[in-house]
């Protein structure tokens, strides 16, 4: 099954302990940093559009772009007059625009369902061939040692009033592939659950790689974050920040 088709319905129920304005706050700090303090920003793989909303309300016109029609429906929906936020129905291994941006970020681990090398590549190509001369590009990964170390091959479940899920996780060391399948039951109206069931894949990629594919993109290696910080990552860093710059644009005087 296609990732983010039946369990759109379900996303944001089971997302609801994601701290995302604090979240949006950190992102938009990095941004405001590297000179992307307003302007056009594009966030790819956006689903529901939580973090594309906040960072509207934070003074950005947003364009998101997202694979699953089922993640823009709700995007949508939940859309307030006025937002003048842009949802794309694409894949970021092919999206256009219809010009370039000031900022690019995609987050909530988007990046590690591209498994491919050459596909990660022509991502980083088309964010450089996208971003306003000096743009940013500022995305998160979740690292290696989480899918080594916290995920593995666990099985994690939760129970709630409103519904209940199972997370069966595979981690395959030699292809950096994680695997999980995840089965949800949310109850209805009538008291009755319903079932939903799909197959995530994400690859982990070591930061040497990252780096090396950002600069055969085209684009400036400029730093690396450990979670939530902007310090350099630690071992135990489930997650990092990458920051890469166009640079070979020129500028208007």
């Amino acid at each position: 099954m296609k990732a983010y088709s039946g369990f759109a319905e379900v996303y944001d129920l089971f997302m609801d302990n994601v701290p995302y304005e604090s979240w949006s706050e950190y992102i938009a700090g990095i941004l405001r940093d590297y000179g992307a303090e307003s302007g056009i920003l594009l966030d790819l793989g956006c689903g529901t559009g939580k973090m594309t909303r906040l960072l509207a309300k934070a003074g950005y016109d947003m364009i998101g772009i997202d694979s699953s029609e089922e993640m823009l429906g709700i995007a949508a929906a939940q859309e307030t007059e006025g937002s003048g936020i842009l949802y794309l129905n694409q894949d970021m291994r092919d999206f256009e625009l219809y010009g370039t941006v000031r900022a690019v970020i995609s987050v909530c681990d988007s990046i590690n369902y591209i498994t491919e090398e050459e596909d990660l590549l022509a991502v980083f190509r088309l964010v450089n061939n996208y971003l306003d001369p000096g743009g940013i590009f500022l995305f998160d990964l979740n690292t290696l040692y989480k899918y080594r170390e916290i995920l593995g091959n666990a099985t994690i479940c939760e129970n709630r009033e409103e519904g209940s899920f199972i997370w069966e996780n595979y981690y395959e060391e030699e292809s950096q592939i994680n695997e999980y399948d995840m089965t949800f039951f949310v109850k209805e109206e009538d008291g009755r659950y319903r079932r939903y069931k799909e197959t995530h894949c994400q690859r982990g990629y070591a930061p040497e790689t990252i780096q090396d594919l950002i600069r055969q993109s085209g684009m400036e290696f400029v730093a690396c974050y450990g979670e939530n910080t902007r310090r350099p990552p630690k071992k135990e860093d489930e997650r990092i920040y990458i920051i890469a710059r166009e640079c070979t644009k020129k500028r208007e005087v």
